[in-house]
């Protein structure tokens, strides 16, 4: 039987002014837009502080003395919080190469800083026994505007398309945001190419690891789960 492992450290993806979002970051990025009275980001962080996290790297970029200023270092959330800065937005894959010193070797989870799920999704991820990555998914979502996942019947994943084109493969599970890794991930996202779209994706290194025989695990989120998007998806959370 395989030893338990339980994840305790994780890294936010905060770098980023949201441009759909127009007047709502003139002055914040996005991860700091309220929603349900708080900023998305600080639900994020009390959310995987709950399931046992305890060391946190934001990654920011866009006004990024208005994360330090509210968070600083972690004393009033439960948690010890480091930042890093993105100087270079070039896609999602690239970004992960700034978390390799605060890994140390370590497993880690990654979540994108405008996506809001509850707190107990984040259980299945911080327990990391037997696996080399974990990603979550949903159902009934348009995986045209994020990620088609292929998963086996016992949920391991087969493979990944990020926002397939007309004519390319689909799947009922659209990538949801939110993975674990272990530190084999570097090796993968050091490896990457730009992709059509001109940029380095985290997707393309998630697939080669799959490629190569690692397992990845697919979880699937039940429960609320928002990509906050745009202004429409904050008007409808916050009017709910």
């Amino acid at each position: 039987m395989s030893e338990e492992v339980k994840i305790t450290k994780a890294v936010i993806l905060a770098a980023g002014r949201g441009t759909r979002m127009k007047g709502l970051t003139e002055d914040i990025p996005k991860p700091m837009i309220e929603v349900r009275g708080r900023p998305i980001l600080e639900t994020i962080i009390k959310g995987l502080v709950e399931n046992g996290v305890k060391e946190i790297l934001v990654v920011v970029g866009y006004r990024p003395e208005v994360i330090t200023d509210y968070f600083a270092a972690g004393e009033n959330f439960g948690c010890a919080i480091s930042y890093v800065t993105q100087e270079i937005q070039d896609g999602t894959g690239r970004v992960v190469d700034l978390a390799i010193d605060f890994s140390a070797g370590d497993s880690f989870i990654l979540s994108y800083g405008d996506i809001l799920v509850a707190a107990e999704s984040y259980a299945d991820l911080v327990d990391f026994t037997a696996v080399d990555g974990k990603i979550t998914v949903k159902v009934n979502e348009d995986v045209s505007k994020g990620g088609a996942v292929f998963i086996d019947e016992d949920g391991w994943l087969t493979g990944l398309i990020e926002k397939p084109g007309s004519g390319e493969p689909t799947s009922p599970y659209y990538n949801a945001g939110i993975y674990s890794f272990s530190a084999r991930i570097f090796e993968y996202t050091a490896k990457l190419e730009k992709s059509p779209r001109g940029e380095y994706e985290l997707t393309d290194a998630i697939a080669a690891m799959v490629e190569d025989g690692l397992k990845v695990k697919a979880v699937e989120l039940s429960g609320d789960w928002a990509d906050v998007r745009d202004p429409g998806v904050v008007e409808s959370l916050n009017r709910e």
